[in-house]
């Protein structure tokens, strides 16, 4: 029996950003443009050009990791413990990358509340619900979308709750001066500025089909879904995201809040990531 003609979605994805010299070279393009932009424009905190560096690196180590991890990702389903070790290693790097971007001192272990709080009950409701099976390949790339919202939501709200703290110390301190608890004199200062991280988040979901067409939806189009099935999966990403990233918000504001995770006793490293 032949098989059946490919949809002209599907077709497309074929001949999409074809893998060669060229794409080669636009990606090199780019992100040479990119480095000599925010170098020329001193696009970081203390107006160097240190931030440039990092957005190189970033480009380079990009390349090498989604190289790796195409190679393993084929090999690793094939077991339960290699899927449930590859996952790890994504926590465990999310942890570090979002604990060391909100401070450089030893609090920044305390990122892995944020992340698994908002991840984990996601992930266990689409298994015990079968939405995605334990053992399949969707596991990877669903909960691999789940952390990186989450670790952006972290970074994002702890950052700008301690930056918040550190510029307005002096009405955290009246505020405990007039009897409020540490926890609640932090919290009013810090709320606000924290509860900005849902923005992109809100923002990304408020514009979707009008403004952008996230990866998911594109991803299913040019593997031949419907466009009524695409619409779905991303519906549900988008607001799994949401769910994820206000949990992660709301716990890494608590944390700021009762002084677990702080930027004291150490000298922040602005601009500079892992």
């Amino acid at each position: 029996m032949p098989a059946p003609p490919a949809t002209p979605l599907a077709a497309d994805a074929q001949v999409l950003l074809p893998v060669g010299g060229t794409l080669a070279a636009v990606l090199a393009v780019l992100l040479a443009v990119a480095v000599t932009v925010v170098a020329c424009a001193r696009l970081s905190d203390d107006g160097s050009r240190g931030r440039a560096r990092s957005v190189a690196a970033a480009g380079v180590r990009a390349a090498v990791q989604l190289v790796a991890v195409s190679l393993l990702i084929g090999w690793v389903v094939r077991s339960g413990w290699l899927l449930l070790a590859f996952l790890a290693l994504m926590y465990a790097v999310a942890v570090r990358t979002a604990g060391r971007r909100v401070t450089p001192n030893g609090t920044w272990w305390w990122a892995a509340v944020p992340i698994a709080a908002g991840v984990l009950p996601v992930v266990a409701a689409l298994l015990l619900t079968g939405l995605v099976p334990a053992g399949g390949i969707a596991l990877v790339p669903v909960t691999g979308i789940l952390i990186g919202g989450a670790l952006t939501a972290t970074v994002l709200g702890g950052r700008r709750a301690l930056d918040e703290l550190a510029v307005r110390r002096g009405e955290v301190e009246a505020g405990m001066a007039l009897g409020l608890p540490d926890r609640d004199a932090r919290l009013e200062v810090a709320r606000p500025a924290a509860s900005d991280a849902l923005l992109p988040g809100l923002d990304q979901t408020r514009t979707v089909g009008l403004v952008t067409l996230p990866g998911a939806f594109v991803g299913m189009l040019l593997g031949g879904a419907s466009p009524l099935l695409a619409g779905v999966v991303q519906l549900f990403v988008l607001v799994a995201l949401l769910a994820v990233q206000a949990v992660a918000v709301a716990a890494v504001l608590e944390l700021v809040a009762r002084g677990r995770l702080h930027r004291d006793g150490a000298r922040e490293r602005r601009g500079q990531g892992p």
